[in-house]
């Protein structure tokens, strides 16, 4: 008989010995994945908030401009230099983008605000403000309403918890308030009498108009159809002041820009601040955004720029997010590091039980002529087989909820989801799917389980055999 025939059948003569030491690998394999991938979900989606609702992967901007984010800093752009970015054979457009600070009021209340000019019809290549147009929000009233008709218990108590929330699609409103597929055809006529919003997109004929974030529109009472009065400071220290009709709404996934974005044609951007064919950047759309091929286009870029002008990638524009994700990043190394150093003494103490429960039968085994080799070989196959046992459960239980995770994440309610947005981060939190970390805890598993083989090898070498069947 083989050696891992013999390993198999060592590992079921005692399954509460093997299930027990199986079963602290499984626990290290499945907490470690499920930490590091709603770690790794919500960076990956802060960091496409950040990219897709605001700076794009790469930006045209004047040298001075990070250092100092003001008109005075502009530039009007040369069409022979977007020609020569247009040709770059990973760009896909040149979206010229003018953006100031400014005051703005509705009613009684006022806020700092965001101003962003662009072209409507260009700028769905990189931020694709028109796909976030809220279709359903759950305004007071509404919810009131909802309350008073006759819906799913399941739903009626979800409405109260969403409250004040807003959906840009129906797929989203379906997920959030637990509409099952039965109930749809009778729930969502009310949704859309109570709860919908006849909402609408600029265009670059448009002037005089505006789409503004929805948390913004909610602290200043504004709705589609009111006028927004805008006054802030223009180029060289000009009054900027204009009168602009809301539009539409919209929900940007980063709450700090949703509560200070308003949305302009880059016409009006460039009359209100007194800066004719000015831009502050201007967003470049790339089709292949890999790190790599990132680093790469920026290069080629760079070395067409005119003086005084730079290419900059979003992590240079994002400095301090992506410190600030660092840091997270290492505590949650940390923590998965102190899981995996209680697994170790978890797995040590099962080893050390083992070892000892087993020592009579090593010293019969050796007296009657097994060689230490090749017992030492099966003890390390059966190790081998409890550790493979563990990290296969342990990954095959985690991939269910991490495709759960990643299609349906989870949202935060009340007084954690306000935290979140006092920090400036959408209170949701994703997953990401199965990537290079799964090999990575897979192999620090077996790693332990290697040092745990290797204190079990020299035990056996060690062995003494009369002490070891007196035992």
């Amino acid at each position: 008989m083989k050696n891992y025939q013999l390993a198999w059948r060592n590992l079921w003569r005692n399954k509460r010995r093997t299930l027990i030491t199986a079963a602290s690998v499984f626990f290290a394999v499945f907490f470690a994945l499920v930490m590091r991938s709603f770690q790794l979900g919500t960076y990956e989606k802060m960091y496409r908030d950040v990219i897709e609702s605001y700076s794009g992967y790469l930006q045209l901007q004047h040298s001075d401009y990070l250092d100092e984010s003001n008109l005075d800093n502009g530039f009007v752009p040369e069409q022979s230099l977007t020609d020569i970015i247009e040709a770059d054979p990973n760009v896909t457009g040149v979206i010229p983008k003018l953006e100031s600070f400014a005051l703005a009021a509705a009613g009684s209340r006022t806020r700092g605000v965001m101003v962003i000019g662009m072209d409507p019809d260009n700028e769905q290549k990189t931020l694709n403000i028109k796909n976030r147009l809220i279709k359903y929000r759950l305004t007071p009233d509404a919810t009131e309403a909802l309350k008073g008709e006759n819906l799913p218990s399941r739903t009626a108590k979800l409405v109260d918890v969403f409250s004040g929330e807003a959906w840009t699609d129906e797929k989203s409103l379906i997920s959030d308030l637990g509409i099952g597929d039965d109930d749809s055809a009778a729930v969502m006529p009310l949704f859309r009498k109570y709860a919908s919003l006849d909402n609408r997109y600029l265009t670059s004929a448009d002037s005089g108009r505006a789409v503004i974030g929805y948390g913004l529109s909610r602290y200043l009472s504004a709705d589609v159809g009111d006028t927004l009065v805008v006054m802030g400071q223009g180029y060289h220290g000009v009054s900027a002041a204009g009168l602009f009709v809301i539009k539409g709404i919209v929900s940007m996934p980063n709450p700090e820009i949703d509560n200070a974005f308003v949305y302009i044609t880059l016409a009006d951007a460039q009359y209100l601040y007194a800066a004719p064919e000015m831009v502050t950047s201007a967003i470049i759309s790339i089709s292949d955004t890999d790190d790599r091929e990132l680093l790469q286009t920026q290069q080629r870029l760079s070395a067409s720029c005119n003086d005084g002008l730079v290419i900059r990638n979003w992590k240079e524009m994002n400095a301090l997010l992506l410190n600030q994700m660092e840091a997270d990043n290492k505590s949650g190394a940390i923590m998965i590091g102190i899981l995996y150093l209680v697994i170790a003494f978890g797995v040590s103490g099962t080893v050390l039980m083992m070892m000892a429960e087993r020592r009579r039968e090593f010293g019969m085994l050796v007296s009657i002529g097994m060689q230490k080799r090749k017992l030492a070989g099966i003890v390390s196959m059966e190790m081998l087989f409890i550790g493979l046992l563990g990290v296969l459960a342990g990954i095959a239980a985690s991939l269910p909820i991490v495709y759960y995770g990643y299609a349906r994440p989870l949202r935060f309610t009340g007084e954690l989801a306000k935290m979140y947005e006092e920090y400036g981060f959408e209170a949701v939190m994703p997953m990401h799917l199965p990537d290079t970390y799964y090999l990575w805890q897979a192999a620090i598993v077996l790693l332990i389980l290697l040092i745990a083989i290797t204190f079990s090898v020299r035990r056996i070498f060690k062995l003494n055999i009369i002490n070891a069947i007196r035992a």
